[in-house]
Parts: C-alpha cells; structure tokens; sequence
C-alpha cells in the first residue's frame, strides 16, 4: 500500500463545522503496509522480495516507482484492474496526526488473480535463496486461505522458516509455522480468551496450548508499554519495554515482524529474538511518522542492552 502524508497548520475551526482546518505545507508518498516491511528488512541489510497485488491504477504506478527504492525485482507483484491499490493518507499538524483517509479495497482475490499470484510466488521462492518468507497479513483480500496453504507448504518442503503477523480473518488458517505475531488485543481475541494482559504466567498457559493446536515453534506477542512476550517449547520470556518519549505507534509492528525474521534467519535464541525486536519497535515510535529503523542505532541500543545482562 501507499503511506501519503499531508502536513500542515490548524490555526482556526471551520464555520462549516466543528473540525480543524489543515492549511497544507507539504505532500509526501511512502511505502506502506507489506513494503514498510520490505523497507525496514532493507534498511537492516537484507534484500527483500516483496510479493502482493496492487491496482492499475495512478496509486498503484505510484507504488511501483516507489519500489525501485529497495528492489530492483518487481515480479511477485501482480498488477490487477479488479482493485484499488490502497492508499492510507495521514493528515498531521505539530507532529499530532489528526486523521486519517483510507482508500482501498478488501475483498479476496479472485480465483484467475490468486492462481497467477501464488505462481509468482512459488517462482521466486524456487530459483531465489530464501533464508525466510514473512506473511505480512494486513486483511486486505491478498492474503487467502489458499495462499497460505500452497506457500507454507512449500517452504516447509524447503524448511524455510515461515513467521507471520496475523489479522482476524486468517487469524485460524496459519499452521506449521515457525513465529507467529500477534498483538496481546488479537490473540485473545483470534483466542477467544479472557485474560489480562498483565497475567504473564496466564499468558504463558494460553500460548502453549495455541501453539500445540496450531504446530507453531515460537509465538511472540506484543505487549505496548508492557514490551513482548515470546513462547518457545517449554520456556517463555517477557521483555520490559524501553521507556521512551512515544510520537506514533504506525509501523511498529512491522518493524518488529521485520526484525525478528532477521534474527531467526540468524539463528538467535528465543529471548534475542524478542529483546532485539522489541527494542526495534521503540525505536519507531519516537518519530511521528512510518519510517524504517536505522540498522545503526538499533545495533547501538542491542550492544548497551546485552552488556547489562
């Protein structure tokens, strides 16, 4: 998707209502959604391949001009006249962001359009050398049941590590996977469970049983000001969160999914994977717009925080 922003200044209220009106200084289009994702692997070294569907449509040119920033191979995107290309346009005045205007569409590939996408995708992942494939769920319709079985399948054939960041609607549909993750709001309710996101030990008991019935390996939870949570086997670990001065919560969970595929693709430990990660996701919320982290200050904070230990 597309991240437009829309800066400008409120001095007064409209007579026509009572809204705030945004005299505009400046107009600005970033990668968004799955891309952000892209961008923040890139950003930390890696070369992203980034796979969805997108509209034929001047948003949608848009995203793909965008795209050359991170990747020159643009074959797993498949262009479709059945959809809009999502846009999110976030209007912001002294760094308060004061609303936001979505345009897209939601409803699930056709079967034409999802047969020739998962085609992409098997392609890629068949003549490129795949350290780990991220599902980066954002409930848009790209993502379907049939997607998820036909990929997972495959990189579980090639024992790729597969790590996923769910929405509601395929919340069930993502077994045999390597990490799984939610945030605490969507886990008990994909759960359906009544807990408190305080209760780590209670959280503890829910993970291993979702984790049991769903063949995931690691399951790590966001927790916000309470930091993440990470299930592994028989073990688990909950990491503090940083206390920092908060501008924008956008992104951070891409960050964080980001990050964390980078240290499983490593071969870290569970409790390095959550630390670093967690530590990732503060870091992008000190600034008031989606930006991707910066390899070096995350490495600075990851050295000051492992010398403590």
């Amino acid at each position: 998707m597309v991240d437009a922003y829309v800066w400008g200044k409120v001095d007064r209220i409209s007579p026509e209502a009572p809204v705030p009106i945004v005299s505009c200084v400046n107009r600005e289009s970033r990668l968004g959604g799955a891309a952000n994702v892209a961008l923040n692997i890139k950003s930390m070294g890696a070369n992203p391949i980034l796979c969805s569907v997108i509209g034929s449509d001047e948003k949608g040119k848009e995203f793909l001009n965008l795209l050359t920033e991170i990747q020159d191979e643009q074959s797993g995107v498949v262009v479709s006249d059945h959809r809009r290309t999502t846009v999110k346009t976030r209007f912001i005045s002294d760094n308060q962001h004061i609303i936001r205007v979505d345009e897209e569409d939601t409803h699930e590939l056709a079967d034409e359009i999802e047969a020739e996408f998962i085609h992409h995708i098997k392609n890629l992942i068949n003549k490129n050398e795949i350290h780990a494939v991220i599902f980066e769920d954002y409930d848009k319709g790209v993502i379907t049941k049939k997607v998820i079985d036909e990929i997972t399948e495959l990189t579980n054939d090639k024992n790729i590590p597969i790590l996923v960041d769910p929405k509601k609607r395929h919340y069930s549909d993502y077994r045999n996977v390597t990490l799984f993750k939610p945030n605490f709001k969507e886990f008990v309710e994909g759960s359906n469970l009544n807990l408190e996101k305080g209760n780590i030990e209670g959280l503890f008991a829910e993970a291993k049983k979702f984790q049991n019935k769903m063949g995931i390996s690691k399951l790590l939870i966001t927790l916000s000001e309470l930091g993440v949570f990470i299930s592994n086997d028989d073990t688990f670990e909950h990491i503090p969160a940083v206390v920092r001065e908060i501008a924008d919560v956008s992104g951070a969970g891409d960050t964080v999914i980001s990050v964390a595929t980078l240290c499983v693709a490593a071969g870290m430990n569970a409790k390095e994977i959550a630390a670093i990660s967690n530590l990732a996701g503060g870091i992008v919320c000190e600034i008031p717009v989606v930006v991707p982290i910066k390899k070096e200050q995350l490495l600075k904070e990851s050295i000051k925080l492992f010398a403590q230990v």
